[in-house]
């Protein structure tokens, strides 16, 4: 059986990042935004829901208008846990098949990168925790680099977030990414030594 381990960070906290040299030191990482997207699919049960609570968030071509859709519902609590309600059991039921997937291939150590574990309580039900984080600065810089957009507005997003201290709080590791991408991936090699060298049952200590 492997161990399943959740990624997660902030807005330019540097996650996707580190899920990269996650990949390229051979561990196999779970995409939970990817699973969101796919099971709201066309003809998929998610889809049918998600249509007849907010028909107005669907496309022309039959597809959900996610953009329109986040819009609605984050901006409503009621509505916010309507869609998790939906989506969020069929994302853990992808993820627990990947999953067993990837262990009957013979990997022991699996992660999964998704950027609300701690908000939905997920990170509870994994075998560990690794938190990337990075200076409030760093974070600015990156995400007005990633998106185009101004200053105040990045600061905006990431203080709208639920904040970094509190997923580090419950974090068994913790990634600082604001140096150089050697310095973190030195940080990312250990991190994974220490996991493939605790026993399948133990759950990982806090670096």
């Amino acid at each position: 059986m492997a161990k399943l381990v959740g990624l997660t960070g902030g807005i330019g906290s540097g996650k996707s990042t580190v899920a990269g040299m996650i990949r390229e030191a051979g561990v196999p990482v779970i995409d939970a935004d990817t699973l969101a997207r796919q099971v709201v699919e066309p003809g998929l049960p998610a889809h049918a829901e998600i249509a007849r609570s907010w028909p107005q968030v669907v496309a022309s071509d039959g597809r959900i208008d996610r953009k329109r859709l986040a819009a609605i519902v984050f901006s409503d609590e009621p509505s916010k846990r309507r869609l998790e309600a939906i989506t969020h059991p069929r994302i853990r039921e992808h993820i627990a098949a990947q999953a067993a997937t990837l262990a009957a291939a013979g990997n022991r150590l699996v992660f999964v990168e998704a950027a609300l574990l701690v908000e939905t309580g997920y990170h509870a039900q994994l075998d560990g925790l690794v938190v990337v984080v990075a200076s409030e600065e760093a974070q600015i810089e990156r995400a007005m680099a990633r998106d185009a957009c101004s200053r105040a507005s990045a600061l905006e997003r990431i203080r709208a977030q639920y904040p970094l201290a509190e997923k580090v709080r419950v974090a068994d590791y913790v990634v600082d990414s604001s140096g150089s991408l050697d310095d973190t991936r030195m940080q990312v090699l250990r991190i994974l030594h220490e996991l493939a060298a605790a026993d399948p049952g133990d759950r990982p200590r806090v670096l």
